[in-house]
């Protein structure tokens, strides 16, 4: 590895596409980011343009490059993350048919369920590693198939956003086993796509991209598009993997035991083991690595934003003071729920705002207060709100427990991690230490950790334990814990009875309450 190295990673994130350079020491050079919008004119549609995202990409590649004045012969590769079950039906000339549809769509619920029960879901979930839900590509493309069938004829490839991407760049449909392995297409054993889940969709392998390993790189960048993000165009490019896994390779929680929980807009745990694992009662997701690391673990639908929820409309008037003292909202939230004993006095949040995936797998599951009485102000409903994320998150880590053992130790990413009180509540809910990496570019980290390993610059993945340090550590309070582990199991118990309830009530909201 020579002295002078640079090393970009890039996640297409859903929010933003970041570009992050590091030098080959794992220190950051520089930063680059673009926004765009998600479509969301119902409660169950969550779509974005792909041309947007493709813009964003070259303007977020272009924009670190320039920051960094670094000489471009120098920079080795550029790796890619991105978020998982997007799908783009495009025609025969790569035109988008659809938006991208993006995971936090709901449309294919209906299809999602008649997968379950009139397809073997549950088999087709052993197979694939993803639960049957509709984030999935399977659902969404059999929705597609039953409610807009002149796309769905019309559709010469299903594709994600990244595939998107790199056709435009390299004038070919490829997609890593990654981004594969969370489409509920894609059999783990085989690696290759499940001809049972092809089937259901009603499609062939050929409507799909070609598959290739994580570690798949390609030279071939179309020459103006090498000018255009100011690189060369023999710059290696790293098909990577998906934003999850890569997270937990950047934050160095890789190793057997260590457990890695991200809370961002949304949230997950994950672990990495060395085999495809499933779970007999389908709560957890399976996914790619590398052909040698296979990340298990589930995703929560509320995370961060459930807390912007609190802020947009539980606490305009904290809001305003905040802006006049010019201090955080949040920090003013967080304090506010400090004040509040662990359990905010028999308070508990159910924090479904936007459905659920891990482990109820239940997009028709809503948000709700329980045990709330006189007694209870707003800095009680705070709380909740708070400790409601932890407790759901902690119920995916019981089912993940169940699967692979207990595990040994908890990374802790994500916005939430800025906060003092909700860093020492999962310790405390969890009953295990947390402990904080001190990258926060952890997706775009891994990207090129995995590029590098690709390139054959480095023999394993042990380099990311020099570059990744911690910044806060928390160990459980005890009496904190007794607190909490008596409202666990009510929690989890009043998830469990609403299921039909929470049926019915999603559809009469989307029955009344967005008609004029």
């Amino acid at each position: 590895m020579s002295k002078s190295a640079y090393y970009l990673g890039v996640d297409i994130g859903t929010t933003s596409t970041k570009a992050v350079l590091f030098s080959n020491n794992g220190e950051v050079i520089s930063m680059h980011h673009e926004t765009y919008p998600l479509y969301s004119p119902t409660p169950q549609v969550a779509e974005q343009d792909p041309d947007e995202i493709y813009i964003a990409c070259k303007k977020a590649i272009a924009g670190a490059i320039q920051k960094s004045h670094i000489d471009t012969t120098v920079l080795h590769l550029v790796s890619f993350s991105a978020a998982m079950h997007s799908i783009i039906a495009v025609d025969a000339n790569g035109k988008p048919l659809t938006k991208s549809i993006t995971w936090a769509d709901s449309r294919a619920t209906a299809s999602a369920e008649k997968i379950l029960t009139d397809h073997n879901g549950h088999d087709i979930y052993r197979r694939t590693g993803t639960p049957i839900h509709p984030m999935a590509p399977l659902a969404k493309i059999t929705w597609l198939r039953h409610e807009h069938r002149a796309i769905f004829e019309a559709a010469h490839k299903f594709i994600g956003i990244k595939e998107y991407i790199f056709e435009k760049f390299f004038g070919e449909y490829v997609v890593d086993h990654s981004i594969a392995s969370a489409t509920g297409l894609f059999n783990l054993e085989a690696r290759d796509w499940d001809a049972g889940a092809l089937a259901v969709a009603d499609i062939t392998a050929e409507q799909l991209s070609t598959l290739v390993p994580t570690t798949h790189i390609l030279r071939t960048l179309r020459p103006a598009i090498a000018t255009e993000l100011g690189i060369e165009a023999t710059t290696p490019f790293v098909i990577g993997a998906n934003d999850g896994v890569l997270s937990n390779l950047g934050v160095n929680a890789i190793d057997p035991g260590v457990v890695a929980i991200t809370i961002g807009t949304s949230g997950a745990i994950r672990t990495v083991v060395d085999k495809p694992i499933t779970d007999p009662k389908g709560r957890i997701f399976c996914y790619v690595l590398t052909d040698k690391h296979w990340v298990v673990g589930g995703p929560v639908n509320n995370g961060g934003m459930t807390f912007r929820w609190v802020r947009d409309e539980l606490a305009s008037s904290e809001v305003e003071t905040a802006k006049r003292l010019g201090i955080d909202p949040y920090d003013v939230l967080t304090k506010i729920a400090a004040r509040v004993k662990p359990g905010a006095d028999g308070l508990l949040f159910h924090p479904y705002l936007a459905g659920e995936r891990a482990p109820l797998w239940d997009a028709n599951a809503r948000g709700s207060f329980f045990g709330l009485g006189l007694h209870h102000k707003k800095e009680h409903m705070i709380r909740a709100v708070l400790e409601g994320v932890i407790f759901n998150l902690y119920t995916v880590f019981i089912a993940l427990e169940e699967v692979i053992g207990t595990p040994e130790k908890i990374q802790a990413t994500g916005g939430f991690a800025r906060s003092d009180l909700w860093r020492q509540m999962m310790a405390d809910i969890f009953n295990q230490e947390v402990t904080v990496p001190e990258s926060f570019e952890s997706s775009c980290l891994g990207a090129i950790v995995l590029g590098m390993y690709a390139l054959g610059e480095i023999d394993d993945f042990s380099i990311v334990a020099s570059w990744v340090g911690s910044t806060h550590a928390h160990t459980p309070i005890q009496e904190h814990f007794d607190i909490y582990k008596e409202l666990i199991p009510i929690y989890i118990r009043i998830s469990r009875l609403f299921k039909d309830e929470y049926r019915d009530i999603a559809r009469f909201q989307e029955k009344w309450v967005h008609e004029d």
